[in-house]
């Protein structure tokens, strides 16, 4: 672990050979220390790299502003979602009593959650804002079990960088690197406003990361797979978003 001296040493590398003449020295610096991102290779590349460094490097623990209770939003705005498939239905009729959650790949004990299982975990909650690039936003009370705890509970290999999470929408999955899937404030998500999580809002289970930007908070989740590359997953760009050109670290 870079430790808070060699931190600051190593952004002010960053900040001084971010020039024009300089990004590629940059660019082989955050290499160096192993923070480029999977999308690095776009057009955006050198960018998507310099942002990821700088911020895992300068907010690598710092926590999403949490708000107070009279502040949660009336009427939360859910977007859009894909057609309910049949299979979803049908766990929706059970009240979602057949709903599993898989972690598999680098564990020591790869495992299947029912919600059940997960609500016998200690939960947390945080009223935090989740905010769309397209401009809407809303605070609301989460309620969950740390992401965290349920790679404890599997067991996580020391090699581990990742941990990829697939949705039962199709072709709907993205990834975090292990600094997000062990900060305290990321949840796999059941519950909100001290009620069920809606099914408009990802209901039984969605991922709530409030350092991200909306799209990276996946509803529907049915699978985690830990990993210590992205490359076989979709095109190797860490998510099905950076494949339709969104970026793949979106901290805020």
């Amino acid at each position: 672990m870079i430790n808070l001296s060699r931190r600051k040493l190593l952004v002010s590398g960053l900040a001084a050979t971010a020039g024009a003449s300089g990004l590629a020295v940059a660019a082989r610096l955050a290499q160096k220390y192993g923070l480029v991102p999977p999308d690095h290779g776009g057009i955006y590349g050198l960018g998507e790299t310099l942002t990821y460094a700088s911020q895992r490097l300068l907010t690598r623990h710092s926590l999403a502003r949490e708000f107070s209770r009279s502040q949660i939003s009336p009427r939360p705005f859910p977007n859009e979602l894909a057609p309910l498939t049949e299979e979803f239905k049908r766990l929706q009729a059970g009240r979602f009593a057949d709903w599993r959650l898989s972690v598999d790949g680098l564990v020591a004990e790869p495992a299947s959650f029912s919600i059940a299982d997960l609500k016998s975990y200690p939960s947390r909650s945080h009223i935090t804002e989740l905010a769309c690039e397209e401009g809407w936003s809303y605070i609301a009370e989460w309620i969950g079990v740390p992401l965290s705890h349920v790679l404890n509970v599997v067991g996580v290999h020391p090699q581990a960088k990742y941990v990829v999470y697939t949705s039962m929408e199709p072709d709907t999955w993205d990834s975090i690197d292990m600094a997000d899937a062990l900060h305290p404030q990321t949840f796999l998500c059941y519950g909100m406003n001290g009620s069920e999580l809606p099914v408009a809002h990802g209901g039984p289970l969605r991922i709530r990361l409030p350092r991200q930007i909306g799209y990276k908070n996946i509803k529907f989740i049915t699978r985690l797979t830990v990993t210590d590359s992205l490359k076989r997953f979709g095109k190797g760009l860490g998510s099905a978003a950076c494949e339709a050109g969104y970026a793949w670290y979106t901290g805020i």
